[in-house]
């Protein structure tokens, strides 16, 4: 899967999901594994998800796959893990205001949204979790980084007088992801630069409402 220009592969989760005495394994091998396998997830959900018609559509025999992954939810929980720390939310850094650095937070979710695969495997990832407890582990790192670097942009908020030190920052977590989301993937509609401009200035003021004898933002 790509993020700026790179291709996202299966090469660092492997390295932790290492067979004990297993031989050095080929990168090109897993890579293309990997991106088969986000391929073949979103073609036809994770259900029904072949882990033969992978190794099959990678042109890869099976037994280089199982050497790999004991199993469907082994490979999936190592790939999600490795594609959920490499597309961190990226903070923008200080933009001189809260509404300035939601904008800049949220051009940066677009870009990530916005992958076709992103955008057909997330669905379907989510639905997944509920019966593969494996996967929501490997989610956890990942959401913890993103909600790491959301903190450092409402600290910034704070610092500046806009918002209070005991603001709910999971709330505002909720705010910045909640509605992008629900426009470019469940929606499927894409989200131009006005657009987002106008959910940085209501997830400003949403965030500055929440909090006792706030009403608008400084």
């Amino acid at each position: 899967m790509e993020r700026n220009g790179s291709v996202v592969t299966g090469e660092s989760a492997v390295n932790a999901g290492r067979l004990s005495g297993a031989a050095v394994k080929r990168p090109q091998i897993t890579d293309a594994l990997a991106r088969t396998f986000f391929e073949e997830w979103a073609r036809v959900g994770y259900s029904a998800l072949s882990l033969d018609a992978v190794a099959r559509k990678a042109g890869v025999g099976k037994a280089a796959l199982y050497r790999r992954w004991r199993s469907k939810a082994d490979m999936a929980s190592d790939l999600v893990k490795a594609l959920s720390a490499a597309v961190v939310l990226v903070d923008p850094g200080d933009r001189g205001s809260l509404e300035a650095d939601l904008y800049a937070a949220l051009l940066a979710a677009r870009r990530i949204l916005n992958h076709p695969l992103v955008r057909r495997i997330l669905p379907d990832l989510y639905i997944a979790l509920g019966r593969e407890p494996a996967l929501a582990a490997a989610m956890r790192p990942g959401e913890m980084a993103r909600e790491k670097k959301v903190k450092a942009l409402i600290d910034r908020a704070i610092a500046r007088g806009e918002l209070p030190a005991d603001v709910d920052r999971r709330a505002a977590t909720d705010f910045l992801i909640g509605p992008l989301y629900w426009r470019i993937v469940v929606l499927g509609e894409r989200c131009d630069r006005p657009r987002l401009k106008t959910l940085a200035r209501m997830t400003a003021a949403a965030i500055t409402a929440g909090q006792p004898g706030r009403s608008r933002v400084s």
